[in-house]
């Protein structure tokens, strides 16, 4: 009786963790597939509004995430310095404007210092 008491206690712990596992891979947007090194903040904007519009926010898309060439160069202190140009209003007004849309953004960087 013990047995079948701790088999039922064991079944219904592994079926409680299966429930927390996701039922998606994660599911989002990147530049890189698409754009390369062509980034820019109207771009970005562009595509914010195109992931809410098209539906696809709606079916479980969260992520809008730039890949690489968003950046000039490292400051002084080995920080990732966004490319003015492209870039006008900066990466936090970028994240608000993302972050309005009900998505979440992502930036590629590497641990690297050059």
């Amino acid at each position: 009786m013990r047995l079948a008491l701790v088999a039922a206690l064991c079944s219904l712990a592994i079926t409680n963790a299966a429930d927390d596992l996701a039922r998606t891979p994660p599911m989002g947007w990147n530049s890189w597939n698409k754009f390369g090194c062509d980034v820019s903040e109207k771009l970005m904007k562009e595509m914010a509004d195109a992931v809410v519009a098209s539906g696809m926010k709606d079916a479980g898309y969260q992520y809008l995430v730039i890949d690489d060439c968003w950046q000039v160069r490292r400051d002084a202190e080995g920080r990732i310095v966004p490319d003015p140009d492209r870039f006008p209003s900066g990466m936090k007004a970028l994240a608000d404007y993302v972050h309005g849309k009900g998505l979440k953004f992502g930036l590629y960087s590497d641990a690297g210092t050059g």
